[in-house]
């Protein structure tokens, strides 16, 4: 299992490619909570033709190592990025996040943007956790804490998904593997809840993000729905913002194809762009 020490953690990791030639840009894949690096494998197998791919799991998630924090709080998840790509030694990279690895997409865009070439924000938002929201998901992570995440599965299911994804007909196999993702979370998780839970605002910094950067918004995500993630288009310089149909929190999961596709795209344009500019 591979495993890199990064700031006094065991991180998980996986480095996919490229399955052919040496191409000359990496993406890293930053995942939500309650989730893991096996959430991007979809954009992986597609785009590692053309890109080398690195996927990686939070400290306290995922294979990565137990933390004794009592918040991962989002500054550490950022740190522990930045710490990531230097030691591979891959940077620039275009860094890919979502909602969690959102919020450590836009830390790293803030503090240390030599490291990058390009951001994607995939279900994520500047803003801090809604006060309507925090009373319920510190009772769930209360919960999870003493008796395991199957004990709030059925609170938490439609939290991470929307509601195409887990009623349409023929999707059992892929309900099924989502559902998996969020068993495997340790009792403490609740580390890491704490971190999303009490994360600070960058509503006003996200102004000075200064690289290119894709907004991607599920239709269907009610943890951070369009009202608090498309406001990132409008705030950060000439972002882009693609809305994905049919798609709840889990994008990358629920509607695989087309957030690869605009992915892809993006990262095709920002090539030519890069390209016109050079001549």
């Amino acid at each position: 299992m591979p495993t890199i020490a990064i700031n006094g953690c065991e991180l998980y990791y996986e480095d996919s490619g490229p399955a052919r030639n040496q191409p000359d840009e990496t993406i890293v894949f930053s995942h939500g909570l309650l989730m893991n690096g096996d959430m991007f494998a979809a954009q992986v197998h597609a785009l590692r033709e053309h890109y080398r791919c690195i996927t990686y799991d939070h400290r306290g998630q995922g294979r990565s190592a137990e933390s004794t924090l009592r918040c991962i709080d989002m500054e550490t998840v950022a740190a522990d990025a930045v710490a990531l790509i230097e030691k591979l030694g891959v940077g620039p990279v275009h860094f890919c996040g979502l909602s969690m690895g959102g919020f450590a997409a836009m830390r790293l865009a803030l503090r240390r943007p030599e490291l990058l070439r390009s951001i994607i924000l995939m279900n994520t938002t500047a803003e801090p956790e809604p006060i309507e929201t925090i009373t319920r998901y510190r009772i769930m992570n209360w919960a999870a804490r003493l008796f395991g995440v199957r004990a709030v599965l059925s609170r938490v299911t439609p939290i991470m998904f929307g509601h195409s994804f887990l009623h349409m007909p023929g999707r059992d196999a892929e309900r099924a593997v989502g559902r998996a993702m969020l068993l495997q979370n340790r009792r403490s998780v609740w580390r890491a809840v704490n971190g999303v839970i009490e994360r600070e605002s960058l509503e006003q910094d996200i102004k000075q993000i200064n690289l290119p950067t894709l907004v991607l918004v599920g239709t269907e995500d009610v943890a951070i729905d369009a009202a608090h993630s498309e406001p990132l288009a409008q705030h950060i310089p000439n972002a882009k913002l693609i809305r994905i149909a049919h798609a709840g929190h889990s994008s990358s999961l629920e509607e695989p194809a087309a957030v690869t596709a605009a992915i892809a795209d993006f990262l095709t344009a920002l090539k030519q762009s890069e390209k016109q500019y050079a001549i």
